[in-house]
């Protein structure tokens, strides 16, 4: 009597187990001949430890756990027997191939069942979908859905992302060595998968026997099982994998969005750990991503900046996508004809040519019209140019006020100064434009000069930059324009016009009379030929 309560208390720890087992996902249809089960046995090892789990409630406020409970209700019903998609086994030539559909009835189910017209938008949902490891494909890595013939099978609810897996790295390394250890084709490491499990061995030497230990007694448990469920759990496990550690490429669905960690109870938890936690309450180090520091109670002076950040954010101007395509479209048609990669330039190209004569004319004292319409385009344009620069120099004297211009040539070349002689040259700028008397002072206004004043405290290359800003400014906004009004510029322009307009003309003439003397010395030597 004394046994009875041992064995109830037994066989309740033994139903606790089961229901933390994971479940396969569809039956077989029936096949002739077969010796197969018809049905899938359900109770499966976990295949994972039970501190990689995370601790956290799956209803707290977790950021995901919508999208995981509106993607599971769309699996659930695209698995449904009656209304869902056929899940049929397989028949190739030497094998079957259980529980699994193609990508075309899952596309088809999607645009039927969501209300969608167009095949891509399906693709792309069932994309996000398999992505999130709910359904996979049975042969290749990189989760996504094609509209074709590609099989997929579904993942087992103990491996859905609702669970809140914090899959450690030893648990990777099991799975990596248990592959190894399983003499079959369709199991075999990948290249990116190789390199993790060499990784993970140097990583994890000292307790590398624990690790080899535990992938042999899980192959000995698998050994035992049916074939049919054997290897729709391996699939199951790979995919799992897949989402967790994914193919180098493609997104790791797991990280946190910083935005979304925001909305936490603890906005401090920037992203949820992927390792899980060891027994001394650390993180386990990982060879392959990046460790996390670990996250500390937040004082006042953290919040404050935390507010002030958001606040900034919301003062942020933001722009339309569509203007900003339409400027990058009417950028990209101005500087078009400037591209020789894109359009063909004249005499040649020096990038597919040894002919440098293109940028011979770039540097000339003689701008071509092409030239001297790009100073149009904007004042950095105009000022990157040499003759452009002295065209604008010259324009200036003629209002009076190129102190601005040769202030900001002034500060450009003390850039580039060697270091010993910055100090002086500091100086004499100063002297020479921003002293009180100075021979070219220049009109600053008063918040720029009392940065700039601090700055010669210290004098360093960059200590006229807030001054050369505003000058730069003033000149982009009041001289440029005048300058492009101006006849200088506009005579200029004309100018340039003409000679290339008639020299267009002269050299389709000569090209029409060369032709047209090769044709008739041509047909010259023909007639002689003919008469002799």
């Amino acid at each position: 009597m004394a046994e009875a309560p041992q064995q109830e208390q037994q066989q309740q720890q033994e139903e606790e187990e089961e229901q933390q087992l994971p479940s396969c996902v569809g039956t077989t249809e029936p096949d002739e001949g077969s010796e197969e089960p018809n049905e899938v046995v359900k109770k499966a090892r976990p295949l994972l430890s039970m501190r990689s789990m995370s601790t956290i409630d799956p209803d707290d406020d977790y950021p995901n756990m919508i999208v995981f409970r509106k993607i599971e209700d769309i699996v659930t019903r695209i698995q449904d027997e009656t209304e869902g998609v056929p899940i049929r086994t397989v028949k190739s030539f030497m094998t079957k191939i259980p529980s699994v559909v193609t990508g075309t009835d899952i596309v088809q189910w999607l645009m039927k069942n969501l209300s969608i017209d167009d095949p891509a938008e399906a693709m792309h949902i069932g994309s996000l979908i398999a992505a999130q490891g709910y359904f996979f494909p049975i042969s290749d890595h990189v989760l996504c859905l094609k509209d074709d013939g590609t099989l997929y099978r579904f993942q087992a609810p103990y491996f859905w992302p609702s669970n809140c897996w914090e899959p450690e790295n030893t648990d990777y390394a099991i799975y990596l060595c248990k592959r190894t250890m399983q003499n079959k084709t369709r199991l075999e490491l990948a290249d990116y998968e190789a390199e993790n499990l060499a990784r993970l061995q140097r990583a994890f030497a000292r307790k590398w026997e624990f690790i080899y230990m535990q992938a042999e007694a899980q192959v000995k448990i698998d050994r035992k099982k049916d074939k049919t469920e054997r290897k729709i759990l391996d699939s199951q496990e790979r995919a799992f994998w897949d989402v967790h550690r994914p193919v180098p490429g493609c997104v790791n669905t797991t990280e946190m969005d910083i935005r979304k960690c925001r909305r936490m109870k603890n906005p401090h938890r920037v992203k949820k750990s992927v390792y899980g936690v060891v027994e001394e309450g650390t993180q386990s180090q990982s060879p392959i991503h990046t460790s996390l520091h670990h996250c500390r109670k937040g004082t006042k002076e953290d919040v404050e900046k935390e507010i002030l950040f958001l606040n900034t954010q919301l003062d942020r101007h933001c722009l339309k996508m569509s203007k900003v395509a339409e400027s990058l479209i009417t950028y990209t048609e101005q500087f078009m004809e400037y591209d020789p990669f894109v359009t063909t330039p004249e005499p040649s190209n020096p990038w597919t040519s040894d002919d440098a004569s293109l940028w011979d004319l770039e540097i000339s004292k003689e701008p071509s019209q092409q030239r001297v319409k790009k100073w149009g385009f904007s004042l950095e344009e105009a000022l990157k140019d040499p003759a452009g620069q002295d065209l604008f120099l010259k324009f200036l004297e003629s209002e009076f006020s190129s102190e601005n211009l040769r202030f900001w040539l002034a500060v450009q070349g003390l850039k580039r100064v060697p270091q010993q002689d910055v100090a002086q040259r500091v100086q004499d700028i100063w002297a020479e434009f921003l002293a009180e008397g100075a021979p070219s002072s220049i009109n600053l206004d008063s918040h720029s000069y009392e940065i700039t004043s601090q700055n010669l405290k210290d004098p360093g290359r960059y200590s006229y930059e807030d001054a050369q800003d505003h000058i730069y400014k003033l000149m982009k906004s009041d001289s440029y324009p005048r300058f492009l009004r101006s006849n200088v510029y506009q005579d200029l322009l004309m100018a340039r016009k003409k000679p290339e307009t008639e020299q267009g003309r002269r050299t389709s003439l000569e090209k029409f009379t060369r032709s047209v003397g090769k044709s008739l010395t041509g047909k010259r030597l023909t007639g002689l030929m003919q008469s002799s």
